[in-house]
C-alpha cells in the first residue's frame, strides 16, 4: 500500500497502533489475514505500554524500551498471569512490526531470553479442576460486586474460553444456540480472527447452560459482557487485577488455567480416563487419546493437535 506520508511513525500514520497495522499490510499485502490480525492486536498492546512511558512515535522506540516491555511480560509469566508462549508471541509481533516499519532489524529482541523458553507440555494439574475452589473465588467476587468477572471465570471453566472470547461473547445469542442445539459457536475474540472463518462448536453441559443464563442476565441489552463504560483494555486490566486479588488466596491461577481445567475434564469425558497430567501418564490407548486431542483442539480454537499437550499433558 506504500507509506501514507509525513515523518511520524516512518510515514505509516499518526497513531502508533494504526501505523503498525498499515506497515503490516504493506509487508503482507492482501493476504495472511489471520497473521496480520494477530500481529496487529499484539502490537496494540505494546503501544499501550509505550504510551505509558511517554512514547508516541515509533521513531522514539529503543531496544531498551522493548526490553523493559519484555521484563513486564516476564513478571506476568512469573506471577502465572500469562503463558510463556503468549508472552513470546507478544514480543515476536513487536519485532515483526518494527522490522516492517523501519526496514531493518536494528531493534530486535529475543523473546526466549526475555520471558523464558516455552514448555509445550503441561507438568501439573490445573488448580481450576476443583470446582469447590472455583466456587469460593466466584462467591468472593460476587460479594465484591464483581458479577461480570465471576461470570468470565465460569465461562472459561465451563466452555474453555479465552478471557477475550468470554468477554466478547454475546451471551443472549449463545444461550439461544445452547437451548436449540446443545452447543455454542464461538466466533468473537478468537485467536487470529479464526472464529469468522472456521466454525468452533463447543458442547454445552447443564453447568454451562446455567452459566450462560447468568451471563445473559448480566449482559442485559449490551452487545457482550464488557461494561459499556469501559473499553477492552480497561476491562482487561480491571478484571485481571480483581481476579488476582481473589484467586491467589484460594490457590487458583490465571483465567488460562481454568481453560486447561476444561480441557482436562473434556478429555476424561471423551476417553473415560483422567488426563495424562492428572494421572501421571497416558492411560487411554493411542487412537482414543489422539481422537480426544483432536476434538479438544477444535473446541479450544487451536489449529494444531500438538498444542493440546500444554493443557492436558503428554501423549506419550
Amino acid at each position: 500500500m506504500g507509506k501514507i506520508g509525513g515523518a511520524r511513525n516512518y510515514g505509516f500514520g499518526k497513531q502508533m497502533a494504526w501505523a503498525g497495522k498499515n506497515a503490516l499490510h504493506d509487508r503482507y499485502g492482501n493476504g495472511h489475514f489471520g497473521t496480520q490480525a494477530a500481529h496487529t492486536e499484539r502490537w496494540r498492546q505494546f503501544c499501550y505500554f509505550a504510551h505509558e512511558q511517554g512514547v508516541r512515535d515509533v521513531r522514539q522506540i529503543t531496544t531498551e524500551l522493548v526490553t523493559d516491555y519484555g521484563q513486564v511480560l516476564q513478571q506476568q509469566v512469573a506471577d502465572q498471569e500469562m503463558a510463556v508462549s503468549y508472552a513470546q508471541n507478544l514480543l515476536s509481533s513487536v519485532n515483526v512490526v518494527l522490522e516492517a516499519m523501519r526496514k531493518d532489524s536494528q531493534i530486535r529482541v529475543s523473546p526466549a531470553q526475555l520471558v523464558g523458553e516455552r514448555n509445550n507440555v503441561r507438568q501439573e494439574s490445573p488448580a481450576g479442576m476443583e470446582r469447590d475452589r472455583l466456587q469460593q473465588a466466584v462467591n468472593a467476587l460476587r460479594d465484591r460486586g464483581e458479577e461480570r468477572v465471576a461470570t468470565i471465570a465460569e465461562l472459561a471453566r465451563d466452555l474453555g474460553l479465552r478471557f477475550r472470547e468470554a468477554s466478547l461473547l454475546d451471551a443472549r445469542a449463545a444461550l439461544q444456540q445452547a437451548e436449540q442445539k446443545g452447543m455454542v459457536n464461538i466466533t468473537e475474540g478468537t485467536k487470529g480472527g479464526r472464529g469468522h472463518s472456521v466454525d468452533r462448536w463447543v458442547p454445552v453441559l447443564p453447568v454451562a447452560t446455567h452459566t450462560l443464563h447468568r451471563a445473559a442476565e448480566i449482559q442485559g441489552g449490551g452487545r457482550n459482557l464488557i461494561p459499556e463504560e469501559s473499553n477492552y483494555k480497561q476491562w482487561y486490566d480491571h478484571a485481571h487485577d480483581v481476579w488476582k486479588q481473589v484467586s491467589q488466596d484460594i490457590g487458583l491461577k490465571g483465567f488460562h488455567d481454568l481453560r486447561a481445567a476444561y480441557a482436562c475434564e473434556r478429555y476424561e469425558q471423551l476417553t473415560g480416563h483422567p488426563a495424562p497430567v492428572i494421572a501421571g501418564e497416558r492411560q487411554a490407548d493411542k487412537e482414543t487419546d489422539r481422537a480426544a486431542r483432536q476434538t479438544i483442539a477444535t473446541e479450544l480454537g487451536h489449529g494444531r493437535i500438538d498444542v493440546v499437550a500444554a493443557y492436558i499433558g503428554s501423549a506419550r
